[in-house]
């Protein structure tokens, strides 16, 4: 049986964009399509501002990695690479401590494409450049959709999970953190496995393993702990200056998360630390193989269930809606 198959169009980038500035810039901006970008390059990015002064210069769009905290600068040229641009992207290079420069274009030429390459060879970690090439494609009379070709990465970038692997199993030299480093290892084959759109981090000989959740200073983790017998997810706080305030915006939602979540969360203010934390547990033991599989489905289905709990109250905390006389009521 023969069936109908649609015609795959290129559509020009200026059809749908006219101009950087009014009109590509801002489209990227929005959430929705900044995921593109972050899923393109491999990174969990909060935009932090469009058209951000840096040095002479003004950057397109200043995010964050949330992996890390360092800057991502994306600089956007809905044309051909030019060495203006260039100029531009070494210069903010020069203005920051640790930075991803990420270079979009309608097309690369060869020098600019090389010279990115040089520049991602002759840089230490704390510098990482990408270029990526913008295509819009549609279907018949589809709407236009964007796909973002990677022309040029960090040398290491796709060797970074087997580089890390090889550190691990140098560090991992106790019973307990090689336990640890297998328990996660095989949490994240399950994962990865089972789909989930959950970022997955490379695995750590600790008796955590973190996830973003879409905002600087707040992640997920999953924990362990074989001397007490049991497992957890949690939403960890870190905020070095806010993050009281963030935890208590967040509890005043406190029956209607936990009714969300369908469980009762333990709490955590934690007012020795400069950290809080929500955590949910299971009484399990880490040592046993054999019940990994059930840990880890528990762990997978509670920490989506958190991600879609508290991602989007995560990223709309705002400490303006906190005053010192709720505080005083509570």
């Amino acid at each position: 049986m023969t069936k109908n198959l649609g015609k795959l169009e290129r559509v020009d980038l200026r059809n749908v964009w006219e101009t950087e500035d009014r009109d590509f810039t801002p489209w990227l901006a929005q959430e929705e399509h900044l995921q593109i970008l972050a899923n393109t390059i491999g990174m969990d990015l909060e935009l932090e501002a469009q058209e951000k002064d840096v040095g002479p210069f003004r950057a397109d769009i200043l995010c964050k990695n949330i992996d890390d905290d360092s800057w991502v600068l994306v600089e956007n040229q809905i044309e051909k690479t030019d060495h203006r641009h260039l100029g531009q992207l070494i210069t903010y290079a020069s203005g920051l401590q640790a930075v991803t420069i990420v270079w979009i274009a309608s097309n690369f030429t060869e020098e600019h494409r090389a010279a990115l390459d040089w520049l991602n060879k002759i840089t230490d970690d704390h510098f990482r450049f990408f270029g990526l090439e913008l295509e819009l494609w549609r279907i018949n009379d589809s709407p236009p959709a964007p796909k973002f070709n990677v022309i040029s990465k960090p040398n290491n970038w796709s060797k970074s999970i087997s580089q890390a692997a090889k550190r691990i199993s140098e560090q991992a030299t106790t019973e307990t953190t090689e336990l640890q480093y297998r328990y996660w290892q095989k949490l994240l084959d399950f994962m990865r496995d089972n789909g989930t759109q959950l970022r997955l981090q490379k695995p750590m000989p600790q008796h955590w393993q973190t996830f973003a959740i879409g905002r600087s200073h707040f992640h997920m983790a999953a924990l362990l702990n074989t001397r007490e017998g049991r497992i957890a997810v949690e939403l960890c706080i870190t905020d070095p200056n806010n993050a009281k305030t963030f935890y208590k915006l967040l509890e005043t939602d406190k029956e209607k998360i936990e009714g969300e979540i369908g469980a009762e969360l333990d709490w955590k203010e934690l007012p020795e630390k400069t950290s809080s934390k929500v955590l949910l547990y299971k009484e399990a033991d880490p040592t046993n193989e054999e019940d990994w599989k059930n840990q880890h489905s528990w762990m997978k289905e509670k920490l989506e269930t958190f991600n879609k709990v508290f991602r989007q109250r995560v990223r709309k905390l705002d400490l303006a809606d906190w005053s010192s006389d709720e505080e005083e009521v509570a």
